[in-house]
């Protein structure tokens, strides 16, 4: 009996030495240990600046790092042996592995062609501010470096719903092809920008059956050729259910029936949309817990001033438990990035107790908070910032409280708007397990909870260090459990 936890092994700005893959392989055994039950993979495909591209730039979802095409073999992270080395090494230290899918786009195409478009107001997107007109277009794919190994399909505008630049006009915008699989973008769940099917780049036109055929024949290559464990889905916002509802049923009927999903749809403001994709999909996806991460990052800036009794209110892991990945961080969200919301540091420890040892959520913990990170990069006003991530304090102690106490019945005491808690009973198959979790935001508090009748006459004590002494439980199964200001303590049973 394990309690499951994803670990993301990437930051948008890991260095581009190649290394990723090979570093993965020989850390799988480690990670193992730590509690971590699946990894989530960066991706892993050619994008349009070759060994340089963070793989969210999609240019040739074939090539793993195997062709010499945009200027490298070898992607960001190494090459296409070094990545089924490491998806193998952890599979083999029982580690599941999930992949990054990139499907709503691609770019750095091979040839331009003479196409008819409308141009589009970018902020609504449904607002035509052109008749039709020609253009020359970068929207053919013919991927010569692979030469038709693997696939000889070739990508060109009729595989496309917009573009984002005019070779002859030398024009950057939104361009809304014209085409005969539809007229216009296709249908989204979420109403951003009127419209939010077109992203970046070349999107992709899911009308056309032979693109959704092609998806189909590449998921199952890929995992033919990987073995993976699970998928997350980039960008789902802006594509609409039909495909995915199509795409992961097809995955599960040639591939495994229990291949897991998660699903990137970003909506931290807006809950019912979530709710609704979810409704769209069948509940074929789990979701990142978007709204959950916005309040951890709210409640390190705000402080004492943030209610903590409010922490899981609007959030997925509240509405539906089954469907939340819940997290800390991400690479989208780390410091100079498009959804730069990080939580503080003085907050993380808090916030990975929050969804680490609760009932409720799949926690996935990110690569800056295990291992730290550095980089430079600049930021949205234009200037140059030297950004230091620092690992997060007890993150090991609290992933091995998740493993080893964090089961059974849960109580909780959210009544206190600085200072919370709650006790987990444990499981009988789980030996030794049952804890309680007391956290502030302000100053030193102390809370009397519930552990059981079975914990009656233990000795508990603070696993992270906070105090030296021990807590003895009553008769009745009680005991007043203390925490420091703005931090957490996790009481486990001595022994």
């Amino acid at each position: 009996m394990q309690n499951g936890t994803i670990f993301q092994y990437f930051h948008w700005y890991y260095p581009a030495d190649g290394s990723l893959w090979n570093r993965i392989k020989d850390d799988a055994k480690h990670l193992a240990e730590l509690g971590f039950t699946a990894v989530w993979l960066p991706p892993a495909y050619k994008g349009t600046h070759g060994e340089h591209s963070v793989g969210y730039d999609v240019y040739d979802i074939f090539d793993l790092g195997e062709f010499d095409q945009k200027n490298s073999v070898r992607t960001k992270y190494g090459t296409k042996d070094e990545y089924v080395a490491a998806a193998k090494s952890l599979q083999d230290n029982g580690v599941k592995v999930y992949v990054d899918i990139v499907l709503n786009h691609m770019g750095g195409a091979d040839e331009h062609e003479k196409i008819y478009v409308r141009r589009v107001d970018a902020h609504d997107r449904n607002h035509f501010t052109s008749d039709a007109f020609e253009i020359e277009a970068y929207t053919k794919f013919t991927f010569p470096g692979r030469q038709g190994k693997y696939s000889d399909f070739v990508w060109d505008h009729t595989c496309f719903t917009g573009t984002d630049y005019a070779k002859d006009l030398d024009e950057c915008a939104i361009f809304s092809i014209q085409n005969e699989h539809g007229e216009g973008w296709e249908d989204m769940v979420d109403d951003e920008h009127g419209n939010y099917d077109y992203l970046m780049f070349c999107d992709i036109e899911f009308r056309n059956t032979a693109v959704r055929e092609q998806l189909k024949y590449w998921g199952k290559w890929y995992f033919d050729t990987v073995g993976f464990d699970g998928v997350r889905l980039d960008a789902v916002k802006h594509i609409s259910t039909y495909f995915y509802n199509e795409w992961l049923d097809a995955m599960r009927s040639q591939t495994r029936n229990d291949l897991f999903s998660v699903a990137e749809f970003w909506a931290p403001h807006n809950l019912q949309s979530m709710l609704a994709y979810i409704d769209a999909t069948g509940g074929r996806t789990t979701l990142f817990d978007a709204p959950l991460q916005n309040k951890l990052h709210r409640a390190s800036k705000e402080g004492r001033n943030f209610d903590l009794t409010s922490i899981f209110n609007d959030t997925l892991v509240a509405a539906r438990p089954e469907l939340a990945v819940t997290l800390v961080d991400t690479h989208d969200t780390q410091p100079l990035q498009a959804l730069e919301a990080p939580v503080e540091p003085w907050f993380k420890p808090i916030a990975y107790a929050l969804i680490l040892l609760r009932g409720a959520g799949y926690p996935c913990v990110f690569y800056a908070d295990l291992y730290g990170a550095g980089y430079k990069d600049k930021g949205k006003d234009g200037n140059e910032y030297e950004i230091f991530l620092p690992e997060c304090p007890n993150l090991d102690k609290l992933l091995y409280a998740r493993r080893e106490y964090a089961y059974g019945l849960q109580r909780d005491y959210f009544d206190h708007s600085n200072c919370i808690g709650w006790t987990r009973e444990g499981a009988d198959e789980k030996q030794g397990s049952g804890c309680a979790v007391i956290v502030s935001n302000g100053d030193n508090g102390h809370k009397a909870m519930e552990m059981g009748k079975k914990f009656a006459g233990k000795k508990m004590y603070d696993l992270l260090g906070n105090y030296k002494r021990m807590v003895k439980v009553n008769d009745e199964g009680w005991a007043q459990f203390k925490v420091k200001a703005g931090s957490v303590s996790v009481w486990v049973a001595k022994g």
